[in-house]
């Protein structure tokens, strides 16, 4: 468009109006969904939805839930710059199957008989998913070990770090949250060996490890819970072939593809 005088017409910034000013704030103060603010502003959640998308904020979990403050997304340039470290704790399917398959009152019979309890910590059938995902590919390796100690920590990365060697992946820098076993000098003279940095997210911020957090998600809803096992043995001899469809063939949103699509001479993970 021009004007009369033949000026290009410069395009006008938009002014939010009162109600979408209104509906920005209790975003940013309360973080609550379109539908729990339309009920709050007495408004209906399809224009709170509008409002929400037109300045950026239809989603959440783009949102820091300690500050309300956008959370800015990254991505490392190259494989092996940074590797995201965690450790998801997992609740044993008893021999025979658990409640999802028999009800509360038979998976606690059958989770007694087949769980004692731990004389480490006193709780009953846990398993430690130790996880390794790379920034840039997404490229991941796990394992499930018995406990989250630090001797276990550093046995996993020794693990992964081949894994990612045998993949063509030199580890530049390591990230980890702020658990026990990621303080220990052990740990720390375990990366220095290779030359490897090590950084520590800030307490209670898992968006920043949030790559190895979604992979969590991930395994949780496509492995983990996706059917139910009759025993801890079927469904971890089932984790292999999770991670080989993760790695080769699972379509990742962000890098529109798998992660083998990021990464050359990809071996395949045997656990």
């Amino acid at each position: 468009m021009v004007e009369r005088s033949g000026r290009p017409l410069r395009a006008r910034r938009r002014v939010p109006t009162r109600t979408e000013r209104g509906i920005i704030k209790v975003r940013v103060l309360r973080r609550w969904g379109p539908a729990r603010i339309a009920g709050f502003l007495g408004l209906v959640s399809s224009t709170v939805h509008r409002v929400l998308c037109r300045y950026g904020l239809a989603r959440l979990r783009h949102l820091d839930r300690a500050t309300g403050r956008v959370i800015r997304l990254y991505e490392r340039d190259r494989p092996g710059e940074l590797v995201h470290v965690d450790i998801k704790k997992l609740g044993t399917v008893p021999e025979g199957g658990g409640h999802r398959i028999h009800g509360r009152a038979v998976g606690r019979r059958n989770n007694a008989r087949s769980n004692p309890v731990s004389t480490h910590d006193g709780t009953r059938g846990y398993g430690y998913m130790h996880n390794a995902v790379d920034d840039h590919s997404r490229l991941a390796y796990s394992e499930i070990l018995p406990d989250e100690t630090l001797h276990t920590a550093v046995a996993f990365w020794r693990g992964a770090q081949q894994f990612f060697t045998d993949s063509s992946i030199t580890v530049e820098r390591v990230l980890t949250d702020n658990g026990a076993c990621y303080r220990s000098r052990l740990w720390r003279d375990t990366l220095d060996q290779d030359d490897i940095k090590h950084s520590r997210t800030r307490p209670y911020r898992p968006q920043t490890n949030g790559k190895v957090e979604r992979f969590n998600r991930t395994a949780l809803d496509e492995w983990a819970y996706a059917q139910p096992y009759i025993s801890e043995t079927e469904r971890r001899a089932a984790l292999p072939h999770f991670l080989h469809q993760y790695n080769y063939h699972r379509h990742h949103t962000s890098i529109g593809g798998p992660p083998a699509s990021r990464v050359h001479n990809l071996t395949r993970q045997n656990i």
